[in-house]
């Protein structure tokens, strides 16, 4: 991965990957299980840069070493976590930290949603576009979350996040300007070996 592009004054959607986790209920890394044959890390990445192109970070943490290899070939930058025991919010200021002024939002997606696919990112972006001053988020199961759109208004908040919550505490103070997207595949994240049996046969994205 390279540096990060220029991108047009004020207009670019860059999307944050965040892998900086431990994987301690999984056993294992999870970001290298193959999932349709490839790195589930790689796999997450490439969808997301379907969406962003090359307006994309990769924030990686434990087992650094060994996941950055897989994106040796990726578009977009790679930024290793150091503070990655703290939680996922460490995570999200250290990618925030590299957005660069011509961003306007940013797509958090996060490394262990396997079912979420490019179409469903990109039906995030399609929201967002149409109404960039609001939030846009999945919705499954009842719940507002990632992978989600959080426009430069909220970045200020997105660096200010501490702990393990992720930014489920903006989406809770900002509900009345949070731009829906119906997602089922948002479901499943990948906690332990158990949740892959309910990972459908790999399908195309398009």
């Amino acid at each position: 991965m390279g540096e990060l592009p220029v991108g047009r004054a004020g207009d670019r959607l860059y999307a944050i990957v965040l892998a900086g986790g431990a994987s301690t209920r999984f056993g294992s890394p999870k970001q290298l299980v193959r999932i349709g044959g490839r790195p589930l890390l790689h796999t997450v990445v490439t969808r997301a840069a379907e969406v962003a192109g090359n307006a994309l970070i990769v924030v990686l943490g434990a087992g650094a070493g060994e996941l950055a290899p897989l994106l040796k070939h990726s578009p977009g930058s790679v930024i290793v976590n150091r503070r990655w025991r703290e939680g996922l919010a460490s995570s999200i200021r250290a990618g925030v930290a590299r957005l660069p002024p011509s961003c306007a939002g940013v797509l958090l997606v996060l490394a262990d949603q396997a079912a979420v696919t490019s179409n469903d990112l990109k039906r995030l972006a399609g929201a967002w576009r149409r109404r960039p001053r609001c939030i846009v988020a999945a919705l499954y199961a009842g719940t507002t979350g990632a992978p989600a759109i959080f426009p430069r208004s909220t970045f200020t908040e997105l660096a200010a996040l501490r702990g393990d919550g992720g930014a489920r505490a903006i989406l809770r103070r900002s509900a009345d300007r949070v731009v829906r997207v119906p997602m089922p595949a948002a479901e499943l994240d990948l906690d332990t070996p158990e949740d892959l049996l309910q990972l459908e046969p790999p399908q195309s994205d398009l």
